[in-house]
């Protein structure tokens, strides 16, 4: 992934996968204690937002620490290869992460993620002004070259699925704004986004490349995921919590088929792709519908072994 002039490479690290800084998470150190598995992998911070959120994974007081070895807001099915998550965006907010200064120092190209929380588009995007301010003074301190991506689909905040037309409006206007700063921005849609409303996004001169899929919100799309049969029940495990994003094998082959209808449909712009992918067969499957480079997540929990042949193939490909 080329991106005004900067080579990310052809695999992120999905936002989250490796915490707010690549610090990782503490389960993380049993399977790898070297820390060895993200070799070949684009850093993407998690996602945050303006001002601190709770959420719903409990921190410890430097507000960056799950104080849970295993979430109670992530639930995994190892045998079937699926996950669930409500972690709903928890964090200390942008100020604090960028005063811990450990952005700053990277000396490779990576991303950073941002998403807006509010109820209405103009309070959503006086967020994105906040953030923008902060991004603006402290980018000069940078080492290494960034890109920002634009969460726009979390499943566990603000759910503007239903309203294409604001989210058009909000997603274009938020890439201008983002567009001052001169730097790569990539919107991270899922596959409920329609075709024709990534088609209109994707043709801002500010939209660098798009992301695409987020988890998908419990119990849509019935007709192509089989909720009871995966889960056992027609609650989901993480009702308390909202009900969570779906990640892992499932979401693969609708990944891959919101791809092949994106290209029918003229989107010429890079498809960064992930959802579903375990193993390196599934590259092959992104690499012949059009996907351009892929972005893994729920492999690091599900499939962890896997990884090293799948970031191979990656770069084989793409």
């Amino acid at each position: 992934m080329k991106l005004r002039g900067i080579d990310f490479g052809p695999v992120l690290g999905a936002s989250g996968v490796q915490g707010f800084f690549g610090e990782g998470y503490a389960f993380h150190k049993v399977t790898d204690p070297f820390n060895r598995l993200f070799n070949g992998v684009t850093f993407t911070a998690k996602t945050t937002t303006l001002d601190k959120k709770i959420g719903n994974m409990p921190m410890k007081d430097d507000g960056i620490t799950p104080k849970e070895l295993f979430p109670k807001c992530v639930y995994v099915d190892f045998r079937k290869g699926i996950a669930l998550n409500a972690v709903s965006l928890s964090g200390p907010g942008a100020k604090s992460l960028f005063e811990d200064g450990r952005w700053q120092e990277r000396i490779e190209p990576f991303f950073l993620s941002f998403m807006s929380v509010k109820e209405t588009v103009e309070e959503r995007l006086e967020e994105l002004k906040g953030y923008l301010f902060l991004l603006k003074k402290y980018l000069p301190l940078f080492k290494a070259s960034i890109g920002l991506q634009k969460n726009e689909t979390c499943p566990n905040v603000n759910k503007r699925e239903t309203n294409w037309g604001e989210m058009i409006y909000e997603i274009k206007v938020g890439l201008e704004m983002i567009g001052e700063l001169n730097i790569p921005v990539i919107p991270k849609l899922n596959v409920l986004t329609p075709i024709e409303v990534a088609k209109e996004i994707s043709e801002s001169e500010h939209c660098d490349a798009l992301c695409v899929s987020n988890t998908i919100p419990w119990g849509k799309l019935p007709e192509r995921i089989d909720w009871e049969g995966l889960f056992g029940s027609k609650t989901s495990p993480l009702a308390r919590f909202g009900g969570g994003g779906y990640s892992g094998a499932g979401l693969l082959p609708l990944v891959c088929d919101w791809i092949k209808e994106a290209r029918y449909a003229g989107i010429k712009k890079h498809i960064n792709v992930g959802g579903g992918i375990l193993r390196p067969d599934d590259v092959n499957v992104i690499h012949k519908v059009g996907g351009n480079s892929i972005s893994l997540g729920s492999i690091r929990i599900l499939r962890w072994r896997r990884m090293p042949a799948t970031i191979k193939r990656s770069y084989e490909l793409f």
